[in-house]
């Protein structure tokens, strides 16, 4: 049409094409509404018919042994639901009592035309559903959504670490329109531990002894996630040193359970009586040095002169001879 001059003389006096042209047909607004149907809102926002319920998020603490071996709980929460009232239209007498909004005349869109362009939004007043309520519902206040106390159990699997999250379908806020309800997601959160720990699979338990039982020896009941086991803490067992259970620690995907690893930890005293003191003293001029290798090792590291320090006295000695 645009390289024919007659043609494009007539649109642009009589704003269409000429009845002989093959585009004669055409209309601008029907192809709006054509794509708007095949598309959605491609030139704006198209009604909406119905709308998913939100997803809703709840924290469960739990304590270590817990989230380790598996647990189920009763979680308390409130949850939107539909207004007994209204029957979620949020207008007083239900869904009779809904009337055509004015602003759209029930279309649910506001339609606008830009030169040859057409397009439409939302409807504010409506929000899409192209109907208002005569008389809000003093219920909900025209929401159409209350919350209510719901009670759900849910199970925590063996071996559940902070932050992993459980999906439950259906158990979030309900849809509108006929659109579905949203999911629940349930995030795990665990106490700290005083003594326990993980690494994966692997249990990790901070025994403290006194310095008088890690030199000596001595028996500890040393527990577990599900009971304890005596052992016995051989003489001369140093900080940090780690002793293996099998079998005893989390549980794996597989059903079985890694390892346990025992971690000695040496308390100091923080107060000691004046006669306790005095007997440590007697006992550090008592201790001889081959009884303290590491003590000993460490002192003559660090008591040799370092190199850069013997180059640095080289180099002064240098310049005082030029000098």
């Amino acid at each position: 049409m645009l390289s024919d001059r007659g043609q494009r003389e007539h649109y642009d006096r009589f704003g269409n094409v000429p009845s002989g042209s093959p585009f004669g047909a055409a209309n601008v607004q029907n192809a709006t509404d054509f794509f708007d149907t095949l598309f959605g809102d491609l030139f704006g926002v198209a009604r909406r018919k119905s709308a998913a319920g939100r997803d809703l998020r709840y924290t469960l603490e739990l304590d270590f042994e817990e989230a380790a071996l598996g647990v189920e709980r009763v979680i308390v929460f409130e949850r939107p639901e539909d207004c007994e009232a209204c029957r979620g239209s949020g207008a007083e007498g239900g869904p009779a009592g809904m009337q055509t909004c004015a602003r759209c005349n029930g279309e649910g869109a506001i339609r606008s035309k830009v030169g040859f362009m057409a397009g439409r939004r939302e409807c504010l007043g409506c929000g899409g559903t192209g109907q208002v309520p005569r008389t809000t519902c003093k219920a909900c206040e025209g929401a159409g959504l209350v919350d209510r106390e719901r009670r759900y159990r849910v199970r925590i699997p063996a071996g559940s670490t902070a932050g992993s999250q459980q999906r439950v379908p259906r158990e979030g806020a309900p849809g509108r329109r006929g659109g579905p309800s949203g999911d629940l997601h349930v995030i795990t959160r665990v106490r700290p531990h005083p003594f326990f720990g993980r690494e994966g699979d692997v249990l990790t338990i901070d025994v403290p002894l006194s310095p008088v039982e890690a030199t000596l020896g001595t028996e500890v009941d040393v527990p577990l996630l599900d009971g304890k086991v005596g052992m016995r803490i051989p003489p001369a067992t140093q900080a940090g040193s780690v002793f293996r259970l099998r079998g005893r620690g989390l549980p794996r995907a597989d059903g079985a359970r890694g390892d346990a690893h025992v971690r000695i930890v040496v308390e100091t005293p923080t107060a000691v009586s004046a006669e306790a003191r005095a007997l440590l003293v007697r006992l550090g001029e008592l201790l001889e040095d081959a009884a303290l290798p590491r003590r000993c090792a460490f002192r003559e590291a660090t008591s040799k002169p370092r190199p850069d320090a013997k180059a640095s006295e080289d180099a002064d000695g240098d310049a005082e001879a030029a000098r």
